[in-house]
């Protein structure tokens, strides 16, 4: 019995990874023992499981059903991991972890070395990337993400808000003077990430009031990551437009100041900062650790 649950969970290993050699890279053993694993799976069967060319797999009818039951072997399978290590007398393990650059550089690291320090069996691996990461794919434990909605099948919780704000260094408002309505931004220097959806058109609104207004700025630098627009701004390159956990260091020791900040702004220019993860029963107590720890820590709009 033990030798078929074997046989089984490399078959739907082969299927979720549509092949034989990726299938052999996730499991850590040869292509040949792969191949020889579902050999066996469909001796005992007594059927063909797979359509196999030089660069593909398909199922066959039968191999949609024996997948069927393979996957939810598989799924309970780990399920009952994530229940051991939720009932264990501490979190331990490896928690991989997914972030954007500069939200996991500014805010995301600093929080763990406390992490660490009150968690010493566990391990973290984060990878710092601008785009959204298939967890299942690529066995990611827990993703950062900043979002509206998540995408149906995943689980969330609520970190924080994301808010941006208009910022300039003094020594720019002193020489071009400092807006004081968002009409004024259009004789301004403006820099703004300028990609996808972030164009130069602006929605705001006054806080407080149903005021709104849409504004059309020059973009005289457009640079797709928030850190990189900040140093501009604080070597005098104009005002712009970041997140405020991108900007907060340099707003409190006065490298920039705020602009226009009774003005909110609307999409695209808004979002919640989520931890992401693959919902089930049961979810491991190192990656429940590591989101309470990070639902409590500082340094997020509320």
């Amino acid at each position: 019995m033990m030798e078929l649950l074997n046989e089984m969970a490399v078959f739907a290993t082969v299927v979720d990874r549509g092949g034989f050699t990726a299938a052999a890279r996730q499991l850590g053993i040869t292509t040949p023992a792969v191949s020889r694993h579902v050999g066996r799976l469909e001796k005992q069967i007594g059927g063909r499981l797979l359509h196999r060319t030089t660069r593909s797999i398909a199922l066959t009818e039968l191999g949609q059903q024996v997948y069927a039951s393979c996957e939810s072997i598989v799924s309970n399978a780990r399920e009952v991991r994530a229940l051991a290590g939720q009932y264990g007398a501490q979190p331990m393990g490896v928690v991989r972890v997914s972030a954007p650059v500069v939200l996991g550089q500014v805010w995301l690291a600093p929080q763990l070395a406390s992490f660490l320090e009150h968690n010493p069996a566990v391990t973290v691996q984060v990878t710092l990337v601008d785009r959204q990461v298939d967890l299942i794919e690529e066995e990611v434990d827990l993703a950062i993400r900043i979002a509206s909605e998540i995408a149906p099948g995943l689980a969330c919780r609520q970190l924080g808000k994301m808010r941006y704000v208009l910022v300039a260094s003094p020594g720019y408002l002193s020489r071009r003077g400092n807006p004081t309505e968002p009409g004024a931004l259009a004789e301004h220097l403006c820099v703004l990430l300028g990609y996808g959806p972030f164009g130069n058109e602006l929605n705001l609104s006054r806080s407080g009031s149903e005021v709104k207004v849409k504004v059309k700025v020059k973009v005289r630098a457009a640079i797709n990551n928030s850190a990189a627009i900040l140093a501009v701004v604080e070597a005098g390159g104009g005002i712009g437009l970041i997140p405020h956990f991108t900007a907060s260091a340099s707003l409190l020791t006065g490298r920039v100041v705020q602009v226009l900040q009774e003005w909110k702004f609307g999409p695209p220019y808004t979002g919640n900062i989520q931890a992401v993860y693959t919902p089930g029963r049961y979810l491991a107590l190192k990656t429940r650790a590591l989101i309470d720890h990070l639902a409590v820590a500082g340094g997020l709009e509320a």
